[in-house]
């Protein structure tokens, strides 16, 4: 008897446990990016209010972020920013960073979802493992023995933001068939998230 309710105890405490720490988890993050922003904006509103409004700093990046969105739709607003874009360029340590970064970030945009092509897995990094990535694009290579299709391949390292970009023959490539927003949930939940069977079908 005394078993019994032990075990029925410790299947509802686990079950509690993978329900609630990912929520706790989840929370914990939004909040500390919440406050970043918030205490980022703090000093003006403490300059003008006399003291610290929480949530004020939050709105306000919302705010700009939605200014500049209008701004980026619209064919004038394009133009300025471009302009500025080029300015801010020539800055030789912005020029290195920015780029790079901008592109990464377009490529999970809803308006660039052609970024990422497709969830494929790719032989990396030695002969017989395979990886979950990202195809990116296709390029024509001409090497001594002759012109050979490839493709580009994005591999997260490091959660989903950073990675390697591997060049590989296309015939190499297997495709998965699923879409790239489920890719990304198999990235980010550490590969839990994996199907029991992946289509066989190739490029």
């Amino acid at each position: 008897m005394a078993s019994s309710v032990g075990n029925w105890f410790k299947v509802r405490l686990i079950a509690g446990f993978f329900v609630t720490v990912p929520a706790i988890a989840t929370s914990w993050l939004l909040y500390v990016f919440w406050d970043n922003i918030d205490n980022f904006f703090s000093p003006v509103y403490q300059q003008i209010f006399g003291r610290r409004i929480p949530g004020l700093g939050f709105l306000t990046a919302v705010a700009l972020m939605f200014l500049m969105g209008t701004i980026a739709t619209n064919m004038v607003g394009r133009r300025i920013l471009s302009w500025a874009e080029g300015l801010l360029l020539r800055v030789p340590i912005f020029r290195s960073i920015y780029p790079p970064v901008k592109q990464l970030l377009e490529s999970f945009s809803p308006q660039r979802r052609g970024s990422f092509k497709e969830v494929v897995l790719a032989e990396h990094p030695r002969k017989g493992e395979y990886v979950f990535g990202f195809l990116t694009g296709e390029v024509q290579v001409e090497a001594p023995e002759g012109k050979r299709q490839m493709v580009t391949v994005f591999i997260p390292t490091n959660n989903l933001y950073l990675g390697d970009v591997i060049l590989l023959p296309k015939e190499d490539v297997i495709p998965t068939g699923l879409p790239v927003e489920e890719g990304i949930r198999i990235i980010l939940s550490a590969g839990t998230g994996v199907p029991g069977r992946l289509p066989r079908n190739r490029i």
